[in-house]
């Protein structure tokens, strides 16, 4: 076992050994070659005193091995390095001039003293063989490792920054395989042109012409510090339209996290592929309207729901009662809106109830109990294709539900009653949006019922109608991601189809401001700029996400699901807007229902649940919503039996 350890330690500490030994077989090079430049290369034994070699290595060895330069591998000698061999070679030589001068001073004699003119050159010509040594073995070494041994992958480095250089350089070191810096990519003008550690900059119009139009294109390694989402996408469809592949070099903060990998995939920002400015609103008004208030927030543990609860926090609020039927959702929000004691909103009493809107006295004692001055109803059941399967549950919710708790609002006289909508209700081809239009026709109906106006009942009923939530559970962005991070494919429906969309924070926003300005009977649109094609949006992902469509990732098209249309409106042929004080928010221009047929309406479907006939439920909701016209579903049969029936 000894001899196991020396024989570690020889090994160790031997390459140190052999590297002092050069360090100072060089020293002793300059010398000499300082001391035949002083003296114009005429060699005199009188001139020459072995006792000024010997002091000069004494302090060399002294401060080389106090400093240690000698430590650093060769083959990564970097400017670290020759600071270490700059320190040790000034003070070594300053120690040298010093301590011969202060020698001969007290000894009373010339000869111990070493000419400074001496120093000064071999100082120099030292730093100059000590520092260019090693980077000369350093190249060297790098030469050989770069000799033909297979093929290579060309790269261009996006960014000449300070990540630029580190990735240049860990490339260059990587022993696995061999990579060719075709140069460094950036927007900065005064480095375009340029050339940065030997490697050129160009320009991204420059790129285009040098290097994208060869049959073998290069990888593209995103190495910029501090890259903003805007940005990254700009960069996401520059590579995109070349069909260029892209790796993320992580952040510092990536590395200390563990998150560091050489393709890494960045984060994506829903705000990234809006392809519009998010929408900001003075929140004055709200929180005129909501402070020191009792709020009621069904389906709260839901992705707007949830929302709605967080940005509520801000509006201080006196309580917020989050109603929901999912038990481990709703805890996991209480727990992460409470985490923190000094986050937004901390002195608001926050109140869980696991409850189903559709359990009427459940309901009623929540009401009853807490008397809710502001009601915001988000709990539905949204998906298209599992409601065109369930009709029963997408009645039961979506309308029955919706209605139970509406009625609760008018009977314990809120102020007013915002139902969060959907862009799917406007000529509704399915099951989800023909249940939520009916569930905006029973609120109309609500504030001309003569029942409503013998109680006193002043509730305001809203409809604020939005298209596609970005991020939001079931939506396209989380399926898209998922099916990126397991390798793909990646499934659209059909090529053509698009939709409109927001984040979540932006819908939450534009609820309570709809909330605030809201008098009643009014359905609220919100302009969500231009529709974005699905497709678009699932190889922007995979581009943003550092792969190629149809080479790295699969882009593929699966047909269109029971229930689904090409397009949403945010309108039907009927409708007209109203403009608002806001530029993003109208008001969609309605007749009224008739209330008492709508009731009867309502009721026979409430008892056709008893019998479980989706049919006999679906034709009830085709007449109830005559626009409701089936698109690739099995209810498209009912269509003219019904149309007949209303003729």
């Amino acid at each position: 076992m000894s001899y196991s350890v020396s024989a570690g330690l020889a090994n160790r500490f031997a390459p140190r050994l052999l590297v002092l030994s050069a360090d100072l077989t060089v020293t002793v090079f300059a010398y000499v070659c300082a001391w035949t430049l002083r003296f114009n290369f005429t060699v005199d034994a009188a001139n020459w005193h072995t006792s000024h070699l010997v002091t000069l290595l004494l302090c060399r060895l002294l401060l080389f091995v106090q400093i240690r330069p000698f430590q650093g591998i060769i083959r990564h000698t970097g400017v670290e390095d020759a600071q270490l061999i700059t320190k040790a070679a000034t003070f070594s030589s300053l120690l040298a001039g010093f301590g011969s001068y202060a020698l001969s001073r007290f000894l009373q004699v010339s000869w111990p003293y070493i000419p400074a003119s001496i120093l000064a050159i071999e100082y120099f010509i030292s730093m100059v063989l000590l520092i260019g040594i090693r980077f000369c073995i350093k190249y060297l070494y790098y030469r050989l490792l770069d000799s033909p041994r297979g093929d290579y992958q060309e790269v261009l480095i996006y960014g000449a920054g300070d990540l630029g250089t580190r990735t240049k350089d860990m490339l260059l070191r990587d022993r696995r395989r061999r990579y060719r810096i075709l140069g460094f990519i950036d927007d900065n003008p005064t480095k375009t042109g340029k050339t940065v550690r030997g490697v050129k900059v160009y320009s991204p119009l420059e790129v285009v012409a040098v290097f994208l139009h060869a049959p073998r294109k290069p990888q593209v390694i995103l190495a910029m510090a501090m890259l903003s989402g805007h940005r990254r996408q700009e960069i996401a469809r520059f590579l995109q339209q070349y069909q260029l592949s892209s790796i993320v070099v992580p952040s510092a903060q990536d590395w200390m996290s563990g998150k560091s990998g050489q393709r890494q995939q960045p984060e994506i920002s829903v705000e990234d592929l809006l392809g519009r400015p998010a929408i900001r609103l003075d929140s004055t008004a709200v929180t005129m309207l909501l402070r020191d208030r009792t709020i009621l927030v069904t389906g709260a543990a839901g992705s707007i729901g949830s929302e709605l609860v967080r940005q509520l926090l801000n509006h201080e609020p006196a309580r917020i009662i989050l109603a929901d039927q999912a038990e481990s959702a709703l805890y996991d929000l209480l727990f992460s809106l409470r985490r923190l004691p000094d986050s937004p909103g901390a002195d608001v009493v926050l109140t869980t109830q696991v409850a189903d809107v559709t359990d009427a006295d459940r309901m009623q004692q929540l009401f009853q109990q807490y008397l809710p001055e502001y009601v915001f109803h988000a709990a539905a059941y949204k998906h298209v294709p599992l409601m065109e399967e369930h009709p029963y549950e997408a009645v039961k919710v979506n309308v029955l539900g919706t209605k139970i708790v509406a009625d609760l609002a008018q009977l314990y006289k809120v102020k007013k009653f915002v139902l969060v909508s959907t862009d799917k209700a406007v000529n509704p081809t399915n099951v989800m949006g023909a249940t939520k239009r009916l569930a905006e026709l029973y609120l109309q109906s609500l504030n001309d019922l003569p029942q409503a106006n013998a109680t006193g009942s002043s509730t305001r009923f809203i409809t604020t109608r939005f298209g596609n939530v970005l991020g939001s559970s079931g939506s396209v962005v989380p399926i898209f991601k998922q099916q990126i991070d397991a390798g793909g494919p990646v499934t659209v429906t059909h090529p053509d189809i698009i939709r409109y969309f927001m984040t979540i924070p932006e819908a939450c926003q534009l609820v309570l401001e709809a909330a605030a300005m809201g008098q009643g009977n009014e359905v609220f649109v919100f302009d969500m700029g231009q529709p974005v094609r699905i497709a678009d949006l699932a190889r922007q992902m995979i581009h943003l996400s550092g792969y190629r469509v149809n080479q790295d990732i699969a882009l593929e098209f699966t047909g269109l699901r029971p229930g689904e249309k090409l397009y949403e409106e945010l309108l039907n042929t009927t409708e007209s807007t109203l403009p608002t004080h806001h530029p993003k928010i109208m008001i969609a221009r309605l007749q009224t229902p008739d209330a008492c047929p709508l009731q009867q309406t309502i009721g026979h479907l409430e008892q056709a649940l008893q019998y479980g006939d989706n049919t006999l439920l679906v034709s009830l909701l085709k007449k109830a919503v005559p626009e409701y016209i089936s698109h690739n579903s099995p209810y498209a049969t009912l269509d003219r039996t019904v149309r007949q029936s209303l003729d």
